[in-house]
């Protein structure tokens, strides 16, 4: 089966070098890679000291800060040394300042997982919430390397829990403990004999509580609101644009939109701001204009979407009416704010809680979202009602991180403030 596994990757890394040639984001997925080996030797000495965090993208590189600035905290000395899967986590994320070394996890064969942790040496090493590598793992679990998974989540699906999974299964050793975020998940980790395992809960809750702490003042957005009631529609695709076009074009409410697409590739922006009738206006085009008096605000730029939230009165997140689903709801809703969502959302814990609890609103189609937007901007008290839960619900699941590092302390011995 390890034969069959490397086998795998060697094609798969054949193909990829293909792709590349006509695909944007595939090239940088392999030409970024083409670096790694030399960063490593060139910023980590091997009297270094060392601790690993592995991010598969984005979403899970925001999941592990709040541990990984603990961590620093505790261990100011060690470097920390960030790796990433994705395109769209590490370019996004490469000139963090949490970490000493960031870089692209090479791929999983033998000889880079071996080189890969040579070169690292790490002291301790943090998967954040998946992403199970094999030949690391293997690694890792020779070297008695502490290794812990953090805000994990486990599903019947996964190849652990099929008749043919022994292979993955026997990966999972290489996991001195396993962090995970819900009761289904400590489950179906002691079904495969592992004890080693608490729920600690989702490090996202921590994360996103922090927010309220920093100072999210942006002036042209509190110019552009002008003190009216404002929707703030994060993370879109297209097919949560055809609806909110609609509405944004035939609402009669006193009600200004800002909206942040998912992608900002200059054509779409253009097609999505010409089919928009009100007065519209961009961020990067928006030196000398009196913003007050747009309607809508298209922000093609990234990395301010949360500090926008904060003007919200009521938010829309993209991604509900495709795969893998909604995007991340726990920035609104840390912002005491109502949430509309598409209506794929049923992977993503936070947000089916949510729904049921009614802070958040599903919508499946036209008629649904127009009547969900004029109810939330005529009725403000249901506006204020459903804001609260969505509050009441962030506050009342943070402590994740303590959880993670209060048993790390006391498995290791290592004492963690």
């Amino acid at each position: 089966m390890h034969f069959i596994y490397d086998f795998t990757l060697f094609i798969t890394e054949l193909f990829l070098k293909i792709i590349a040639c006509f695909s944007p984001k595939i090239k940088l997925f392999v030409s970024g890679r083409k670096t790694v080996f030399d960063t490593l030797s060139e910023k980590i000495k091997a009297t270094d000291q060392t601790i690993w965090f592995h991010a598969a993208s984005l979403g899970e590189y925001e999941q592990g800060l709040p541990v990984m600035e603990k961590i620093k905290k505790q261990f100011p000395l060690h470097k920390i040394i960030l790796t990433f899967f994705s395109p769209s986590g590490y370019e996004v994320r490469k000139n963090n300042t949490i970490a000493e070394v960031t870089v692209y996890l090479p791929l999983d064969t033998k000889t880079n997982a071996k080189r890969f942790i040579t070169l690292v040496h790490p002291e301790m090493v943090f998967f954040i919430k998946y992403e199970f590598w094999i030949n690391y793992l293997t690694v890792l679990k020779n070297n008695n390397t502490p290794t812990y998974l953090i805000s994990g989540i486990f599903r019947e699906n996964q190849l652990f829990f099929k008749w043919y999974g022994g292979f993955y299964r026997k990966a999972l050793d290489a996991f001195s403990y396993f962090f995970v975020q819900n009761e289904k998940s400590k489950t179906l980790v002691q079904k495969l004999g592992k004890n080693n395992v608490i729920v600690s809960g989702d490090t996202r809750f921590d994360r996103v509580v922090t927010i309220l702490e920093k100072d999210n003042t942006l002036d042209y957005i509190a110019q552009f609101k002008n003190n009216t009631t404002t929707i703030v529609i994060g993370s879109s695709w297209p097919k949560d644009e055809e609806l909110l076009i609609s509405y944004i074009n035939t609402t009669k409410e006193q009600v200004k939109f800002i909206i942040a697409p998912h992608n900002i590739k200059a054509d779409q922006i253009r097609q999505l701001q010409n089919n928009i009738s009100k007065k519209t206006v961009l961020f990067s085009n928006m030196e000398n204009k009196k913003l007050e008096d747009y309607d809508v605000f298209i922000i093609d730029t990234i990395g301010i979407l949360t500090k926008i939230y904060s003007y919200a009165d009521i938010a829309y997140v993209g991604g509900g009416f495709g795969n893998p689903g909604v995007h991340n709801i726990l920035e609104p809703a840390t912002f005491g704010i109502p949430i509309i969502i598409g209506s794929n959302y049923s992977h993503f814990t936070e947000a089916t809680e949510l729904v049921n609890l009614k802070g958040c609103v599903s919508i499946s189609n036209q008629n649904e979202l127009r009547n969900t937007f004029d109810n939330l901007i005529t009725n403000k008290d249901i506006q204020k009602e459903k804001g609260a839960i969505c509050s009441d619900f962030v506050f009342a699941n943070k402590g994740a991180t303590k959880n993670i590092m209060d048993q790390i302390s006391k498995k290791s011995e290592i004492k963690i403030s």
